[in-house]
């Protein structure tokens, strides 16, 4: 059964950190050189910390901290969200280290309309610290896959991967960080995808018409 996306409407994407936000650098340098045809209209953490806010206001977008521990349920949280991301007409959402799981309130919202970048070669390794879990399995290929994003963890279909070998002379850390460059390069590509349209959901495979 094929399912296409009704959702996207637009080019206006929001973005959600937790942390330094070098995934959305990778965008907001894609936007810029003109291989991204679309706008940050928001950046939203959790954390007001998050150094990400800087990195985007300093690149003149709008960036706010929306605290999760300031609300009484993660239902209310996320509609706090998703009142500021349909206020600035956001029709897709991207996640880029953001370290809140998602619940129905805001992927029933946005269905079809949040990807996610994952630092392995999913499903292998879903959850957390995936580049030491590739590691430490002594698999010969780890990578990133840009999904979107479902009820289930690191589950949704796959838009794009990337594959990254692993050396012999690898540590956690050096394979994290040539799987970065990687995930730089492919995140942009997938969102283009996305927002380009023409393509269809089919059980659990992202097919592009």
């Amino acid at each position: 059964m094929s399912d296409a996306n009704p959702h996207i409407s637009g080019r206006a994407l929001g973005v959600l950190i937790s942390g330094r936000g070098s995934n959305l650098q990778a965008l907001v340098d894609a936007v810029r050189d003109g291989r991204l045809d679309a706008t940050i209209a928001v950046v939203i953490s959790n954390r007001a910390d998050a150094p990400g806010l800087v990195r985007a206001r300093d690149a003149g977008i709008d960036a706010i901290a929306i605290d999760h521990r300031a609300f009484p349920s993660r239902e209310d949280f996320e509609r706090a969200m998703i009142g500021e991301l349909r206020g600035r007409g956001v029709s897709l959402v991207c996640l880029a280290g953001f370290m809140r799981l998602l619940g129905r309130t805001f992927l029933d919202e946005f269905q079809n309309a949040i990807l996610n970048i994952h630092p392995s070669l999913l499903p292998a390794f879903p959850g957390v610290d995936a580049q030491r879990q590739a590691w430490a399995h002594g698999v010969k290929v780890a990578g990133v896959t840009v999904h979107l994003v479902t009820g289930e963890l690191d589950g949704g279909p796959i838009v794009a991967q990337a594959a990254v070998p692993v050396r012999d002379d690898d540590t956690p850390e050096t394979l994290a960080a040539r799987i970065l460059i990687e995930e730089h390069r492919i995140y942009a590509e997938a969102v283009k995808t996305i927002l380009d349209g023409g393509w269809t959901i089919e059980g659990r495979r992202f097919v592009r018409g």
